[in-house]
């Protein structure tokens, strides 16, 4: 028995490293292995890392606008013609024919005054004006007689002369006397107050019996008459937009107290300076009001489309960049990187931008860039980014108008 175990305990041992050597190598193949799917998994998780860190961002091409600027201000509406009426002779308002909101005719009489003292002063006028007249003829009698008698020698030379003479005084003493009397007459005529063009009697500050005085625009008018047929528009233009305004321009009113109705209006001219006190620019403008929906001294918004500049592009306003390099907007290069360009504002629309430069029509803008975006850093494209583009193109015009006026 001894003697088996002695043969067989080698080829135990033998055994016993074969199983042992197998055991080792599926232990080390079991930690190659999982050592190696960490590592893939390291490597995937890194790759991963830096496909995060890419920014997805929407691009735009800018578009530029045609249809123009619009620039909305509010007016003063007045009268075409305005004339307040004052009396030119003193007295006592003897009636008067029109009332406020009288539509009168030019040369319609509105009140007569009466004039005491004038009349006695015209009748004066007129009695000496007779007896000039009667003087001049008498010298001329006179005259005429000396003369014969000279041609006689029976008075002396100088004394017909100082005849011929006398006869010249009084015929400039009836010319005189004439021109008074014609002087007064025209005050007279002033006892009648008439209108002076077709309008209306926009305001009466008189009554019967009320004492006038004559006055040269000092004291306060009797009546008021406006032509409304055609009105005036006041706007006072910032100086920005000054150089955009040209004559001839076009524009359209809106009124509160008539909502939906727009009107034409035509620029007439400007005062060719800017007020210092406001820095803007005083424009005129004609508007018809035969159909009398406007009223004279009543507020209005002026419409105005300004033309627009021909490189001016438009981007969101959440494209910019505020650093301290200046204003910048991130475009997409053709690499897909990120490229910063400093751009400057021609107007600034609210939710939009005009572009004056720095930008090119090809470019394709970032819509609401990272903070962390810089120069050369690489960006992906979200897909939608054709759509964003659609949307970035539509109109100012329409955008303008939802986003109130401007200036």
């Amino acid at each position: 028995m001894s003697t088996d175990i002695e043969i067989n305990s080698p080829k135990r041992l033998r055994h016993l490293k074969l199983v042992g050597i197998v055991a080792l190598l599926v232990a080390a193949g079991i930690v190659a292995s999982g050592i190696a799917s960490r590592v893939h998994a390291k490597q995937e998780l890194t790759t991963w890392s830096a496909q995060q860190a890419v920014p997805t961002v929407v691009a735009y091409t800018p578009k530029h606008d045609t249809s123009g600027q619009a620039l909305v201000l509010p007016g003063r509406l007045s009268a075409f013609v305005n004339a307040p009426i004052y009396a030119r002779v003193s007295g006592y308002l003897h009636a008067w024919y029109a009332d406020i909101g009288t539509h009168v005719k030019a040369g319609q009489l509105l009140a007569s005054i009466d004039t005491p003292d004038l009349d006695q002063q015209l009748q004066q006028a007129r009695a000496d004006w007779q007896n000039a007249v009667a003087n001049e003829k008498l010298a001329a009698t006179t005259a005429h007689r000396w003369t014969e008698m000279l041609k006689q020698d029976s008075v002396a030379q100088q004394d017909a002369d100082e005849k011929t003479s006398d006869l010249t005084a009084k015929q400039a003493t009836v010319a005189a006397a004439e021109a008074n009397v014609r002087r007064l007459e025209a005050l007279e005529s002033f006892k009648r107050i008439t209108a002076p063009f077709d309008g209306v009697v926009t305001a009466r500050t008189t009554d019967i019996g009320a004492l006038i005085n004559a006055g040269g625009g000092n004291g306060p008018e009797l009546f008021s008459v406006s032509d409304a047929h055609q009105l005036r528009v006041y706007v006072s233009v910032p100086q920005g937009d000054a150089a955009a305004i040209r004559p001839g321009m076009t524009a359209t009113l809106t009124v509160p107290e008539r909502p939906g109705l727009t009107f034409d209006a035509k620029l007439v001219d400007t005062d060719d300076s800017i007020t210092p006190s406001s820095g803007t620019l005083l424009v005129q403008l004609s508007v018809d009001n035969q159909k009398g929906l406007l009223i004279p001294g009543e507020y209005t918004e002026v419409h105005f489309v300004l033309p627009t500049d021909a490189h001016a592009m438009s981007i969101p306003a959440s494209s910019l960049i505020f650093r301290q390099n200046g204003l910048q907007v991130a475009v997409v290069g053709n690499d897909n990187r990120a490229v910063l360009k400093p751009v400057s504002v021609a107007t600034d629309l609210g939710t939009h931008v005009e572009i004056a430069s720095g930008l090119n029509p090809t470019d394709r803008v970032i819509d609401n860039p990272p903070d962390s975006l810089a120069d050369g850093d690489e960006v992906r494209l979200e897909a939608h980014t054709a759509d964003a583009a659609s949307n970035a193109g539509t109109s100012l015009a329409a955008r303008r108008a939802a986003e109130g006026t401007h200036g």
